[in-house]
């Protein structure tokens, strides 16, 4: 019984330059920079009035609801204290509390 001629299953290096250069000649284009990912996140927040905890650098938190945001900043409405508008490059992380 002879061994049978079997297929790599691995793709040839040229396969794969192949597969990366498009029809037109042109490579891959990198992944856009901004996925919008942080403003659905926002705005998902915004609409459900989720009750947010925001953690500062310094170890500060803050619970709030997020009432708008831009670019720089966001407006956190707090109950029972004042609201306060929070640079974004202060804010280490947030969660929903």
């Amino acid at each position: 019984m002879e061994p049978a001629n079997r297929k790599l299953i691995r793709p040839s290096l040229t396969e794969i330059k192949d597969q990366r250069i498009r029809k037109d000649g042109a490579k891959k284009t990198a992944p856009p920079d901004q996925t919008n990912a942080e403003n659905f996140y926002y705005l998902k927040q915004m609409q459900s009035k989720t009750p947010m905890t925001i953690v500062f650098k310094d170890g500060e938190s803050i619970k709030g609801i997020i009432e708008w945001y831009d670019k720089t900043c966001l407006k956190v409405n707090r109950e029972g204290e004042p609201n306060l508008l929070v640079f974004k490059s202060n804010i280490k992380y947030m969660y929903k509390a």
